[in-house]
């Protein structure tokens, strides 16, 4: 799939080639980059290698990785069993590249594939101002409970009203460390 981001240069959003070292590696610095340290890029590594890793793309532009993302399992407890959701973590495009629409396009995507899979539910934690846009909520989420501040904890509805009358706990692979 190419798009054109805010630059006009043609950005490539693809899925991710787990079998290649060196991309890998270029996944690795743009999350390094993105959010100054290792803890995402750490997150990356391990839920790669796992089940829980369910779409894992890249944004290149010029056959250079500038952004990733990666969706993975996760679930809610509720009185009346485990549902399954999936988590947005982390989305990451270097920072020279920020500002221009490519997490935006690697996150319209994502979600577009997530859909196809027949997925329901998306959580995210992240920025108030700038998930909305998505379709993410504080709202939706706000009878599901986390660690996380009432305002960056949200969530989507990939078919609508799945979450209505949903109460209960978000569990997180153990390599999120939650």
């Amino acid at each position: 799939m190419s798009v054109m981001s805010s630059t006009a240069d043609p950005v490539r959003i693809r899925i991710e080639n787990t079998s290649s070292i060196d991309e890998r590696a270029a996944i690795r610095a743009v999350n390094e980059a993105a959010f100054e340290g290792a803890y995402e890029a750490d997150l990356v590594d391990q839920l790669r290698g796992s089940e829980y890793a369910l779409i894992s793309l890249v944004a290149e532009l010029e056959e250079r990785i500038v952004g990733y993302i990666l969706f993975s399992r996760m679930w809610i407890n509720t009185s009346s069993g485990r549902l399954s959701a999936v988590a947005l973590a982390p989305v990451a495009v270097l920072p020279g590249h920020q500002h221009k629409g490519i997490g935006s396009l690697l996150i319209r995507r994502g979600l577009e594939l997530l859909r196809g899979r027949g997925e329901e539910i998306v959580i995210v934690v992240g920025h108030p101002d700038y998930y909305p846009r998505f379709g993410f909520s504080s709202a939706k989420a706000k009878s599901l409970e986390s660690p996380f501040p009432r305002e960056a904890f949200m969530a989507l509805e990939l078919r609508l009203g799945v979450l209505d009358g949903i109460e209960g706990l978000v569990v997180y692979p153990s390599a999120f460390g939650i």
